[in-house]
């Protein structure tokens, strides 16, 4: 039992180290072509050149890098508010009341999730341009809640099903309004499943380039997936302004992770089971 033991326990050991180097490989390998000052050496793997800052110092200071991050937050905090309000609103109504068309409403969602974003591209696209919202950042925003609202909608009509309806009665007997209720009492309780969803709506919207490809139309208003892509087109190929950018785009995402990452554990697992 314990030879089985240790080498059960090496097997473990070895795996998990293999995955974590899978998992960390392809990030060490940006950073690293990020430091590399020499034009060619991306070219030559084997090669370590010589290392220093000089692709970050032109990406900040001789590209839209600023303009093209500022964009990209403006965007991806505004679908993160206005997705994740829609979202935890229709998830509660659909978890404590009972209306018409609350389950096609839920379907809806559901089936909306199921389609891929390059299907939902030319009837925005429509929409956008017959409402004026083409090359604007409301536009991008309500594209990108597209994808956000639905996912979110379920994982918090979940979550609110596992916290007792006993509360929202406590709540009427207080005196307190269904609104008050929602963002007195429920709200707080749901911050694990909130915290899930801010995580998902902003790392969806930070990273999306399809919509943003399509939608935005001057170089001002590009974001930072946008606006990184045309450091490499068919006449150049900058890939150390293009890795110092990924490795800065990163930053933001990991803030948001770790703000939020002691809540993502038991948001993701409570909304699976209902009490």
């Amino acid at each position: 039992m314990r030879t089985r033991g240790k080498l059960a326990s090496t097997g473990l050991h070895t795996i998990l180290v293999g995955a974590s180097v899978i998992a960390v490989f392809p990030v060490a390998w940006v950073a690293l072509t990020a430091l590399k000052t020499e034009r060619d050496t991306w070219s030559r793997p084997g090669e370590l050149g010589t290392l220093g800052l000089d692709n970050f110092g032109q990406v900040l200071g001789d590209t839209q890098f600023a303009t093209w991050f500022a964009n990209s937050l403006l965007v991806a905090a505004g679908t993160t508010v206005l997705g994740v309000l829609i979202a935890a609103t229709a998830g509660y109504a659909a978890s404590r009341m009972r209306f018409p068309g609350q389950r096609p409403l839920m379907w809806t969602f559901l089936v909306t999730q199921m389609f891929p974003a390059a299907v939902l591209i030319v009837p925005l696209y429509n929409v956008m341009a017959r409402l004026g919202l083409l090359d604007s950042y409301a536009g991008l925003i309500l594209a990108q809640c597209t994808i956000a609202v639905p996912y979110c909608a379920w994982m918090l009509k979940g979550y609110f099903d596992t916290i007792p309806v006993s509360i929202d009665e406590a709540g009427r007997i207080d005196g307190l309004s269904p609104f008050g209720t929602f963002w007195r009492l429920i709200v707080p309780l749901a911050r694990p499943g909130i915290s899930v969803t801010v995580f998902y709506s902003f790392i969806t919207a930070w990273g999306e380039v399809a919509f943003a490809g399509v939608f935005l139309q001057s170089e001002g208003h590009y974001t930072l997936p946008v606006g990184m892509a045309t450091f490499v087109s068919d006449f150049k190929a900058e890939w150390g302004l293009l890795t110092a950018g990924s490795v800065l785009v990163m930053l933001p995402a990991a803030v948001v992770f770790f703000g939020v990452q002691r809540h993502l554990v038991a948001g993701l697992t409570a909304g699976g089971v209902k009490n």
